[in-house]
């Protein structure tokens, strides 16, 4: 088995990859090569920073199109981490509307500025730091995860799929929730970045090195 860390020159590919050989003996790549990832048996899509670049870089690096034929296929595991969740939806409400991938019904959406906590106190965007997801909806990929577990974030926008069936995870933040764990079929994604939330993300790693679909 082969795990391929997606390089469109975005997100934190080689965290992701030391994460991912922490949890397995298999050979994880980082890399570009259509033939690589073709004959990958597992993907990971990263993501970082902004959507619209994140996007450029993706067609840039003419990857876009073998990433819209593998979702169109739906044959293999992939999973999307922060900006690479948010890049299955239609679109994005940043810059002032960014086209997405279409993956995923749904769109990407702006915090709102004037959050306020339980007690008052305003909220700081992004969404930075730890904070408690709820599981939507039974999924192997939390197999041996408590409801309730606590990920890490960093995130000014926010994922709100149209589709029930969607949504595995929620997030609340002020009178905000981010559906923060979202997938279809062989695909899974997170807002959250499972490389840096301790022995919670290992495991959710774990889960996806395993997963069967």
């Amino acid at each position: 088995m082969t795990i391929a860390v997606i390089d469109y020159g975005m997100g934190n590919l080689h965290s992701v990859a030391k994460a991912l050989e922490h949890v397995t003996h298999e050979n994880v790549v980082v890399t570009r090569d259509p033939r690589r990832i073709n004959g990958a048996t597992r993907l990971v899509l990263p993501g970082q920073g902004a959507i619209r670049d994140c996007m450029g870089e993706l067609e840039r690096s003419e990857v876009k199109g073998l990433v819209l034929e593998l979702l169109a296929k739906a044959e293999k595991p992939l999973l999307g981490i922060c900006v690479g969740q948010q890049m299955l939806l239609d679109d994005s409400e940043e810059n002032g509307g960014v086209a997405c991938l279409g993956f995923l019904p749904g769109r990407v959406r702006r915090f709102p500025v004037d959050m306020l906590d339980s007690h008052g106190n305003r909220l700081k965007v992004p969404h930075m730091g730890w904070n408690q997801v709820a599981q939507h909806q039974p999924h192997p990929l939390w197999e041996g995860i408590d409801a309730g577990e606590r990920f890490y974030f960093v995130h000014s926008y926010y994922v709100d799929v149209s589709d029930d069936t969607t949504l595995f995870g929620t997030t609340d933040y002020g009178h905000t929730q981010a559906h923060v764990a979202t997938g279809r079929g062989p695909v899974f994604a997170t807002q959250f970045h499972p490389e840096k939330s301790s022995a919670a993300g290992l495991r959710l790693l774990e889960n996806f090195v395993n997963w069967a679909p």
